[in-house]
């Protein structure tokens, strides 16, 4: 655990790496919103759903939110709506090396010094798309750092730290209850696996503000910007007021290793 730094200029900048357009904003969006206060560079790559599509639109909206930036989506479908990307191949089915090195050009225009994931569970959830995204980041962290990898991607460039968006098995309690109602998995880890646990109350506005741009799984019973749409004030907050963060080793190299804010 980290204490805050004493200026702005001291937070990292930071890429965020998630499956579907809303995962930045209910799984990270608080320290998004905490870096770019600060004057922090921050982006989010999105590895479904169509640019065109109505949810890519909403993204925009969400990451404006946040201040990060523009959406930057790779485009593959949903594995489990396939007219999110109307001919185009389910991210869970498209060859691994051409999602890594669709990653590696991100990481190496970007150039973060953090970038932040889902864990190996793929979330609470399980999602498919969210244990590939994992999959994917990880070979593209490694990989972005070599020289003799994609030259066609750009220069290499290794961040500094990899952490991945998880929830200990204390820290589930409401949000775990809320997901086994609807029928959903509940996967957690030990408490001890947990490197950061992030305060982010004073952002948490701005991370329910990006939630709800999320318009049309708002409107949806089962999708979780939906839930928390119905929820009382105060019990989403509890939900959405700490996010919690594995720190992953990266390739190591001569410079200092940054961390989250915690």
């Amino acid at each position: 655990m980290t204490t805050p730094p004493s200026s702005p200029a001291q937070l990292p900048s930071l890429l965020a790496v998630f499956a579907h357009p809303d995962d930045e904003s209910l799984v990270a969006g608080g320290v998004l919103a905490q870096h770019a206060a600060a004057g922090a560079r921050t982006a989010v790559v999105t590895a479904t759903w169509a640019p065109g599509s109505h949810r890519a639109s909403e993204l925009a909206d969400a990451l404006r939110i946040l201040g990060a930036g523009e959406p930057r989506m790779l485009g593959y479908a949903d594995a489990r709506v396939p007219e999110s990307a109307p001919g185009r191949a389910r991210f869970c089915d498209a060859p691994l090396d051409e999602a890594v090195e669709r990653l590696v050009r991100h990481l190496r225009e970007v150039r973060p010094d953090i970038v932040v994931t889902h864990d190996a569970y793929g979330g609470l959830s399980g999602h498919p798309d969210h244990v590939h995204t994992h999959r994917a980041t990880l070979l593209a962290v490694q990989a972005a750092g070599l020289e003799h990898r994609y030259l066609e991607a750009g220069e290499p460039w290794q961040p500094s730290a990899l952490y991945v968006a998880t929830h200990p098995h204390s820290g589930v309690a409401e949000l775990g209850e809320l997901m086994t109602r609807g029928g959903k998995s509940v996967l957690s880890v030990p408490d001890e696996w947990v490197s950061a646990t992030v305060d982010v109350s004073p952002w948490l506005e701005q991370k329910w503000s990006a939630i709800l741009a999320h318009r049309s799984e708002v409107a949806r019973e089962r999708p979780l910007p939906g839930v928390l749409s119905r929820l009382a004030a105060e019990a989403r907050r509890r939900i959405l007021a700490t996010e919690y963060y594995t720190r992953l080793e990266v390739t190591p190299t001569g410079r200092g290793m940054e961390r989250l804010t915690a």
